[in-house]
């Protein structure tokens, strides 16, 4: 197996780090002297350089650089090498804005994608409702037009960041008498306006990052719709497939990984250092055997990527992959810190207690970006050729 990049690459990669090296840390500053406004010009210049933001053209504030599937991988080395930071993360930037850019209206991508990418907006998501999680082809949110206006009643639910959130996109039923995935729009709507009320959901751990979302006659101009009425089902597939991208992958393994021995080298048990225990090591062999099946296929993917060609069935699988990987690191760290876990996160700043968070977590990747089981279905049908379950359609 050849895991070099090539002359060309490596001549690319000596570029990178050159730049990382006179940019980060910014000149003069250090530690606790890097503030946002500092993180927000270092990548104001990653950009120019063509470093961050790469697929989004420049007139939206993006690098505008063709499509390099290695160049990326070797900026992200380079940039997670140098502790540098690396584009914002999360819903605003990894799935509204490839949204717009492949499903919206070109006023609508000048409007927003610049001022998401650079953290001026936060977007939230409003898919879920009581009743309608997986099923979101059964939304009951409505939406009417009337004036020129989209007039919406209904309630969101799960609704992360809904109250920092300047906007959200979310899937409206406008089509009343339309079968139930032909009748949804998926709108965008001003989270600050009259008639939305966002209620904060604290859950066990006692954080409130979850909300649910009342809609009461909120407003949204007409020409506030991503593609089509009637057509936001199509474009919903386009938000969770990036979604599904965001959620995970061989770097993020690791990353974990590392964390998990870390933590079993700081907790002593009864026989010493977690590491040393025998059913520890042997679970951790394990942990670091599915990083590295994850990192060959990570590989692989790229490699029949740059080529143009296709990975196979292989990439429907990565978002499940980490998502089970992501449970048993967990499980393996509760298991070390004991009662520990008994703790509520956030009581001791810094304590092992917030595993904890870390375990819940990642029960919720087997939710994000749809869950484990229609994954696995999606894998079986579309990857496998077997035939559909039809227990679910009675």
């Amino acid at each position: 197996m050849e895991l070099g990049y090539g002359e060309e690459f490596e001549l690319y990669r000596e570029g990178v780090r050159e730049f990382l090296s006179k940019n980060w840390p910014p000149p003069g500053k250090s530690g606790e002297g890097i503030d946002d406004q500092a993180i927000r010009a270092f990548r104001r210049n990653a950009v120019e350089a063509g470093y961050l933001y790469r697929a989004i053209p420049r007139r939206y504030g993006g690098a505008g650089r063709e499509p390099d599937l290695l160049e990326a991988q070797i900026i992200r080395e380079e940039f997670r090498r140098a502790r540098a930071p690396m584009e914002i993360g999360g819903i605003s930037t990894q799935m509204l804005v490839p949204t717009l850019l492949e499903c919206g209206e070109e006023w609508q991508k000048e409007r927003f994608v610049r001022r998401t990418i650079e953290g001026e907006i936060i977007w939230c998501q409003g898919y879920s409702e009581p009743g309608s999680g997986s099923d979101l082809a059964s939304v009951r949110t409505r939406g009417e037009l009337v004036d020129g206006e989209w007039i919406v009643n209904g309630q969101k639910i799960w609704t992360t960041q809904a109250a920092e959130a300047d906007y959200m996109f979310a899937l409206v039923r406008t089509e009343p008498d339309a079968p139930k995935r032909e009748g949804i729009s998926y709108l965008l709507l001003d989270m600050k306006q009259p008639g939305i009320e966002v209620r904060p959901l604290r859950q066990i751990t006692g954080g409130t990052e979850f909300n649910e979302v009342f809609l009461d006659d909120a407003r949204t101009p007409a020409d506030w719709i991503v593609g089509q009425r009637g057509q936001g089902w199509q474009v919903s597939r386009t938000t969770l497939k990036h979604e599904r991208n965001m959620v995970g992958n061989a770097e993020s393994a690791e990353k974990l990984f590392r964390q998990l021995v870390r933590l079993a080298r700081s907790v002593d048990l009864e026989e010493g250092p977690a590491i040393d225990h025998p059913e520890i090591r042997v679970e951790l062999a394990r942990l670091w055997n599915e990083v590295l099946i994850q990192r060959c296929s990570g590989y692989y993917q790229l490699s029949r990527s740059a080529k143009g060609k296709s990975a196979g069935n292989l990439t429907l699988m990565n978002k499940l992959a980490f998502s089970d990987f992501a449970q048993r690191v967990s499980d393996v760290a509760l298991r070390i810190i004991r009662g520990d876990g008994l703790l509520e996160p956030g009581r001791r700043r810094g304590g092992n207690e917030k595993w904890l968070n870390q375990w819940m977590g990642s029960l919720g990747l087997s939710i994000a970006g749809g869950t484990s089981n229609i994954q696995r279905n999606i894998i079986a049908e579309r990857g496998l050729g077997l035939p559909r379950d039809v227990v679910g359609d009675r």
